[in-house]
């Protein structure tokens, strides 16, 4: 044990040695089981980030680490130069249970939104008929799509795209929320628009939730243009909000949708495109690919881990306790508290900043008493714990947040 590291060593090794690209919480995390993480001093922590949600099931679930395990001793990576005996059944299983003729595997959430993006410009070129380099794009502000140069082009966030130009061409931004800002932007584009990419809930912009009825008039107008409706799920997608796609509350399928982080239940890097043939199929062999897209080990835990989400009932769980949660939290009386936003287990408090206290604040507060939870926009904080937490650990948290917000 003496030759354990503190976690100021641990976090001073962070600094010298690696980029400084993350602020994170001044906490060391060493151990995961279900809704818990513990620190290198033991002490135990509910997780109310979950990874950004791709812990939905939870720390270490045993079923998706023995999937992992047990295809590790086997067969980790082929590259696609070869079929494989997992990659087939995982897509099998995922398409007929999201319900699309095929899957695109990839790595990250970015690659996933960049697959997507290619995808819909070979659609526009090809099926669509727009001439060669003059494909539209309409995305929303506020988004947050991931971290590439193109992606970041998308962002209206100066963080995300400061001095990192020239940017990519080929897209149109408009305000999030605002059908007739997308309308205009159709009737004006629309024979040269190939797509709209959008969240179907803002999460890094602070889980903001669209007005009712925002996502399938997008959808319609989309459509009433031959325009693609592209959905990035990645965060909000495989139960997160209540519904295995939040696009679900609107009965909204979109022509592409992105998935990823609950895609492995937080082991591997796994993230997909779903799509029908008539889209997928406009890219051919050696037009996008990945080394370590489909491989073995992500094509088994996967489908472990899309078990777990529908064995368990995790959606209907992630429904049932976000409305207890905006309930009890909605009843905190405090000068720092706003209000509280959110479906299903995707939820954020909107602080009143004040006295020098801001949202990172509250978080070391709420850290310090056991609830690891990360500010977002220095007054907004996200609250979206695994989806296996029980009422009696919603409960015990909530008295966690209300404590600390009305003692501060």
């Amino acid at each position: 044990m003496s030759d354990k590291l503190s976690a100021a060593e641990l976090i001073a090794l962070e600094e010298k040695y690696g980029a400084h690209n993350y602020h994170p919480l001044p906490v060391v995390l060493e151990r995961g089981e279900g809704v818990f993480v513990w620190d290198v001093d033991g002490k135990r922590y509910f997780d109310f980030l979950s990874a950004y949600s791709a812990v939905n099931q939870g720390h270490c679930h045993p079923k998706i680490v023995k999937a992992l395990c047990d295809q590790a001793h086997k067969l980790c990576l082929t590259s696609r130069a070869f079929y494989n005996d997992c990659l087939g059944p995982y897509e099998k299983m995922a398409t007929e249970y999201f319900g699309y003729d095929k899957l695109l595997p990839m790595n990250s959430g970015a690659e996933a939104v960049e697959t997507a993006l290619k995808l819909a410009r070979r659609w526009g070129y090809k099926v669509k008929g727009i001439p060669e380099n003059e494909a539209l794009i309409i995305v929303a502000e506020g988004n947050f799509h991931g971290r590439t140069i193109t992606i970041v082009t998308m962002s209206s966030d100066p963080d995300s795209f400061s001095q990192y130009g020239p940017f990519t061409p080929g897209f149109v931004s408009i305000p999030y929320n605002d059908t007739d800002a997308l309308e205009k932007v159709l009737e004006e584009k629309g024979d040269k628009v190939c797509a709209m990419i959008v969240e179907p809930i803002q999460g890094e912009a602070g889980v903001y939730v669209p007005s009712d009825g925002y996502i399938r008039k997008c959808f319609d107008l989309c459509h009433a243009h031959n325009v693609l409706f592209i959905a990035d799920e990645v965060q909000t997608g495989i139960g997160r909000t209540g519904k295995l796609f939040a696009c679900d509350y609107e009965g909204v399928r979109p022509d592409m949708v992105t998935i990823g982080k609950a895609l492995s239940g937080g082991t591997l890097p796994v993230s997909a495109v779903l799509a029908d043939d008539e889209i997928m199929l406009t890219i051919g062999p050696g037009e996008h690919g990945s080394t370590f897209g489909g491989f073995p080990l992500a094509a088994k835990v996967a489908v472990a881990a899309l078990e777990v989400v529908r064995d368990e009932h995790l959606t209907e769980n992630a429904a049932r306790l976000g409305e207890i949660f905006r309930e009890e939290i909605g009843k905190i009386k405090s000068p720092y508290f706003k209000s509280v936003r959110g479906k299903g287990l995707l939820n954020a408090v909107v602080t009143e900043p004040g006295d020098g206290i801001e949202a990172w604040d509250i978080c070391l507060k709420l850290a310090d008493k056991g609830l690891l939870a990360k500010p977002t926009h220095r007054h907004i904080i996200r609250f979206a714990p695994p989806l296996v937490i029980t009422e009696e650990q919603l409960r015990e948290a909530i008295a966690i947040i209300k404590d600390v917000f009305e003692s501060l």
